[in-house]
C-alpha cells in the first residue's frame, strides 16, 4: 500500500503521527471537540507544530480539556497560566479558553448534544472532498463561515471562519487529505459515521 501522505506533515515525527492517526478522523466526543477548539484557537498566528509540541502541557494546564473544570478557573489560576512557559502565554487566548469552556457548557446544556450541534454544519456526516493538491484546499468555506457566526453569537471567541475550518478538518467533519494520500482512502473506506 502506498504511504504517500499530505505534504504538510513533512518529516517531523510528531506531525506525521498526528496526520496518520488523528487529522480527519471523525470525532463526536465532547471533550475531544473542546480540546480541538482550544488548540485551534491557540494556534492563531502560530504554526500548528508549535501547538502540537505544547499539547501535553495544554492537557496539564487545562485540566485534560474538561470544560466543566476549565469553566471554573479563577483569576488567580489564569495568572498562574500566564507564567506557564509550556503553553502560549497570551492573555486573550487564555481568557478566551475559559470563556469558551463556559459557552461550551451552555451550548451542551441548551442542545443536550453538543456533538450533533457541531456536526449539523456538515449535515451530520463527514464531507468528503477530493483535492489533488494542497493548493486546492480552502482556508474557509460557507460551512465554516456559518459555524463561526453561530459560535460568536453564543459568546465564543477565537472562532473565526479559518479557525473553524481547521477545527472541521481536525475533527473529521471534512476529509481534506489529498486524494493521493493513503489516509484519504482509509477514511473514505471507514464509512461516513462519526466516531465516539
Amino acid at each position: 500500500m502506498s504511504h504517500e501522505r499530505c505534504a504538510w506533515a513533512g518529516r517531523d515525527l510528531l506531525y506525521i503521527a498526528y496526520h496518520d492517526h488523528e487529522w480527519g478522523v471523525p470525532q463526536t466526543n465532547p471533550s475531544r471537540l473542546f480540546e480541538m477548539l482550544v488548540l485551534e484557537g491557540a494556534q492563531a498566528g502560530l504554526s500548528w507544530i508549535t501547538i502540537l509540541r505544547k499539547r501535553e502541557n495544554y492537557w496539564r494546564a487545562f485540566a485534560s480539556f474538561d470544560p466543566q473544570r476549565v469553566a471554573r478557573f479563577t483569576p488567580a489560576r489564569i495568572e498562574r497560566l500566564m507564567a506557564d512557559p509550556g503553553i502560549v502565554r497570551n492573555r486573550l487566548k487564555i481568557d478566551g479558553t475559559v470563556r469558551n469552556a463556559r459557552a461550551f457548557l451552555d451550548l451542551a446544556s441548551e442542545t443536550g448534544d453538543v456533538a450533533t450541534w457541531f456536526w449539523q454544519f456538515v449535515g451530520g456526516s463527514p464531507k468528503r472532498n477530493a483535492w489533488k493538491t494542497m493548493r486546492e484546499v480552502p482556508a474557509r468555506t460557507v460551512e465554516s463561515d456559518a459555524m463561526s457566526k453561530a459560535l460568536k453569537k453564543r459568546g465564543f471567541t477565537f472562532v473565526g471562519s479559518t479557525i473553524c475550518y481547521s477545527f472541521m478538518q481536525a475533527t473529521g467533519m471534512v476529509n481534506d487529505h489529498i486524494t493521493s494520500c493513503f489516509r484519504y482512502r482509509e477514511l473514505v473506506n471507514a464509512g461516513r459515521k462519526p466516531l465516539q
